[in-house]
């Protein structure tokens, strides 16, 4: 079992019927929607609730900003690839999937896998070693997406690309010695959108690998912006793309 915190974590958790086999809650913890609604769904899932005075749960989530909420559950189950690849084609859908180079800040982990989400991409990848993977953490700063987006581990992103450009994917990197603009590529197509780590980028094999590098044109005195700001523009410029091109096609 593990540990998560806050309340869209847990309310998520809740709804996507995950295994929660204790709820922590704060003493006095005043009702909101969103309290009420975990209290309700623990009722009704039968989830051992217990009540905790604050310094109990600070303990508990190790000094993290729990709101009044602690739930114990099942670890997280990642997905495999061609899974994830599957239940695209079986939706009638293009992939479009998120791939993350080593990154290793769990809020730009949990930024990106919130707008993968809000956007509908079928899954996220991320390499097994020099990388954050899903924790408490994570969980929180997705508001609780993780419970609704597929999430890979690969033993090695360079030839995972290899083998999504094998299943006919497009594979497009997002760095600042891109060739086009971010902007000027084509989004409609099976996609996988590479982004690379804090500060680093992408790794040489890693970029040598993609189809196509595209950047972000830059104005102001700062070289570039975080992952997370980075990667959620060019995410959400595929989905307006692609809802474009579906609907043209409708």
């Amino acid at each position: 079992m593990a540990l998560i915190w806050g309340r869209n974590p847990v309310v998520e958790a809740l709804r996507a019927d995950k295994s929660v086999e204790r709820l922590y809650l704060a003493e006095g913890l005043r009702p909101n929607p969103v309290v009420d609604e975990i209290t309700r769904r623990a009722r009704a899932l039968r989830v051992q609730t217990q009540y905790l005075d604050r310094r109990a749960l600070d303990r508990l989530a190790d000094g993290a900003n729990h709101q009044g909420v602690v739930a114990e559950v099942e670890e997280f189950e990642y997905a495999e690839l061609d899974t994830v690849l599957r239940r695209a084609q079986t939706a009638g859908e293009r992939p479009l999937l998120l791939l993350l180079d080593s990154l290793q800040d769990p809020q730009n982990l949990g930024s990106l896998i919130r707008t993968a989400e809000a956007v509908g991409a079928h899954g996220v990848v991320l390499p097994r070693h020099r990388s954050v993977g899903v924790t408490a953490a994570v969980a929180k700063a997705s508001a609780g997406a993780v419970e609704h987006v597929s999430i890979v581990r690969v033993t090695n992103l360079a030839k995972a690309i290899v083998e999504l450009k094998a299943q006919g994917l497009w594979v497009l990197g997002l760095d600042s010695s891109g060739a086009q603009a971010y902007d000027e590529a084509d989004y409609s197509v099976p996609l996988a959108l590479v982004v690379g780590a804090e500060g680093g980028g992408l790794h040489r094999l890693v970029a040598e690998r993609c189809d196509l590098l595209v950047r972000l044109p830059m104005r102001g005195r700062i070289a570039s912006l975080n992952a997370a700001t980075a990667g959620s523009i060019v995410l959400y410029h595929a989905f307006r793309c692609r809802e474009r091109a579906r609907n043209a096609f409708n």
